[in-house]
């Protein structure tokens, strides 16, 4: 399976995972003008496979969202960026129905300063952004208050260079974003204070005592 075949798989799951509503799940994806048009493709054809419905069935991929007022203000999100200039490859409209369901939308051509690129989309919406190179997608992706976390899907030794500038509290390479006890997790920018997890995070709960003696 060629690399962008699998980021594209992991992507999918990164995004829609408990219906998008997940901290550290994929919100903005900068891909590299050379094989943007590719990714789309596999992307839509990914996310349009996923079934949305009752989350107690073991054939639902997508459940609904935790509140309607949280529906609602990603149905802005999705709104504001349409009407900016972005295309809506799938989804975008509320369905009719009991329960707080929004489909698995795909929104791609997005730019920076739409609204789905500067506001976090706590939802299963995915915003696909293009970047002429490598060093363009990092700028993109630093262009923002948040800094939780970032994937990079890259040669490896090109990918721990690129992690390093990116202004994220942790960064996975050709893997997905995820907690892990024995490392420390946690963000910069708005996207939070400390860490948890790990000996770092241990270190978040003592109280550090100095004594000094004359």
């Amino acid at each position: 399976m060629r690399i962008v075949e699998k980021a594209a798989d992991i992507i999918t799951l990164s995004r829609i995972i408990n219906a998008g509503q997940s901290c550290i799940a994929a919100k903005r994806i900068i891909v590299e003008d050379a094989v943007y048009d590719q990714m789309v493709d596999l992307l839509k054809t990914r996310l349009a496979a996923l079934k949305m419905g009752n989350p107690a069935e073991e054939t639902t991929d997508v459940g609904p969202m935790a509140r309607d007022d949280l529906r609602q203000n990603l149905h802005r999100q999705v709104e504001e960026t349409k009407a900016a200039g972005a295309r809506c490859l799938l989804g975008g409209d509320i369905p009719e129905g009991d329960g707080f369901f929004y489909p698995v939308t795909l929104l791609v051509d997005v730019k920076p300063g739409m609204t789905a690129a500067v506001e976090e989309t706590f939802g299963p919406v995915a915003v696909v952004m293009k970047a002429k190179d490598a060093d363009h997608a990092i700028a993109i992706a630093n262009d923002s208050r948040y800094g939780l976390a970032a994937g990079l899907w890259t040669e490896k030794s090109r990918g721990e260079q690129l992690a390093r500038r990116l202004e994220v509290g942790q960064v996975a390479i050709n893997g997905i974003v995820k907690t892990d006890p024995r490392l420390p997790s946690g963000g910069i920018k708005c996207s939070g204070l400390g860490r948890e997890l790990g000996p770092q995070g241990i270190h978040e709960f003592v109280n550090a005592q100095q004594i000094w003696v004359g």
